[in-house]
């Protein structure tokens, strides 16, 4: 088994080309099938957030696994492959523990990942792509992480992404009680963004989807109004601060969109904070006079503010991920042995078959029982030191000295 964490994130590889890697939701079976269909890997977990993308696989060629994963995006593997990163065995299984327990993350210790995490795993295991390696490796993850943060103050007074983006409406509103905030998605991260902005009594929340009837839940817990996405060329003039995380392949707000809304707003500014990989909001449209957008990348700043505390748990959190390292790989190298301690067990098997039936057939005959257990004892010692004799016998001078030490180790002999 050859254990394999292989991708990008925000350490490596900027947004331009996350977006590019990003998995969404209606592609991630298919990928996974994709994958393990090929035989480029036998086990696989796609982890894909808006700050990485991650092929956690059992493979016999890591070379095999990166160019499925940029043939499966249609990008040149030259284009991708200087953000890549390919971390085998012991590695792999350190940056898993680190991802889980926060301290990867653009906001170090945030919980937001962990739960993508296992997301991650339940979707490849109900696919049918974990395996007894990968199923081992995610199960120590998760009690490593839960380890990390009941024993350190890792997560503490983390700024979430949600808080962040308050904080910079903040700097551009002289106060979010007097703004009008669209929501535009209605997943986790949306729902963060809503409880946080919530807090700030804007004056006036809507919740767009595309589907509204999703989005309707979210928006009766913090008394906000709902939208369609069809209706967002005609309502986005009403809104001073945007926030949109959803999981579209294309972008949702264009400039074109956003022009005529600013024209209509008599050039009023707008916030927008577009959390989505790929990006929701078209690029150009950063380059507009009356228009704030961040992404995600850009609240890398403000998140990194205040990290005193949790900075000073984090060597607490890697010796914790160090030692549960170090017992994984040595569950791995166990299960590296177990054909070969099988084989060695069938090869006695059979011998001990071979001798028993030799003596069954000798006491049938009427052969003295003495004489066919010295025959049966002698047989089977014979058998049992017949491959080390040989093996010595055959040695080359520079190989006899080697496999002496290593026969009286296994036969716990004492050489003079």
């Amino acid at each position: 088994m050859q254990l394999l964490t292989l991708g990008v994130n925000h350490h490596t590889a900027p947004l331009a080309i996350r977006e590019r890697v990003a998995f969404g939701p209606d592609k991630l079976v298919e990928a996974l099938h994709d994958l393990t269909g090929s035989h480029r890997a036998s086990e696989v977990a796609i982890l894909s957030t808006c700050n990485r993308t991650e092929l956690y696989v059992n493979t016999p060629s890591p070379e095999a696994v990166s160019e499925w994963l940029a043939d499966f995006h249609k990008i040149e593997q030259r284009e991708l492959a200087p953000y890549l990163y390919a971390l085998p065995r012991e590695k792999a299984a350190q940056h898993a523990f680190r991802v889980a327990a926060g301290l990867d993350s653009m906001v170090l210790g945030e919980t937001q990942i962990l739960g993508q995490m296992k997301q991650a795993v339940a979707t490849a295991e109900e696919a049918g792509t974990l395996g007894l390696l990968l199923h081992k490796l995610f199960q120590r993850t998760f009690s490593v992480a839960k380890e990390v943060r009941t024993s350190t103050e890792i997560g503490a007074n983390s700024v979430s992404m949600a808080a962040a983006a308050v904080r910079l409406a903040e700097r551009i509103f002289p106060g979010i009680d007097r703004q009008a905030c669209l929501f535009i998605g209605a997943g986790e991260m949306i729902e963060l963004c809503v409880a946080h902005f919530a807090a700030r009594h804007p004056r006036r929340m809507t919740v767009a989807n595309r589907t509204v009837e999703r989005a309707r839940p979210l928006a009766e817990r913090f008394n906000a109004g709902t939208l369609p996405l069809t209706a967002l060329p005609d309502e986005l003039p009403e809104y001073d601060i945007i926030i949109t995380s959803t999981a579209s392949p294309l972008p949702i707000l264009g400039k074109g969109m956003l022009e005529r809304a600013i024209k209509q707003r008599r050039h009023r500014p707008i916030f927008i904070v577009d959390l989505a990989v790929p990006r929701d909001v078209e690029a150009e449209v950063a380059d507009m006079d009356d228009v704030f957008l961040y992404s995600v990348d850009d609240l890398g700043q403000v998140v990194r503010e205040g990290m005193d505390n949790r900075v000073a748990q984090v060597e607490q959190a890697e010796a914790i991920i160090e030692n549960s390292v170090e017992s994984f790989v040595h569950w791995m190298e166990g299960r590296e042995l177990v054909p070969l301690i099988r084989g060695l067990r069938d090869a006695a098997e059979r011998h001990r078959r071979h001798e028993i039936e030799k003596a069954t057939r000798a006491l049938a005959r009427g052969d003295d029982p003495q004489a066919v257990v010295e025959a049966l004892s002698h047989g089977l010692s014979n058998k049992l030191v017949h491959a080390p004799t040989h093996a010595l016998s055959h040695a080359t001078h520079d190989e006899r000295e080697r496999l002496a030490h290593l026969i009286s180790q296994l036969y716990g002999l004492h050489q003079e």
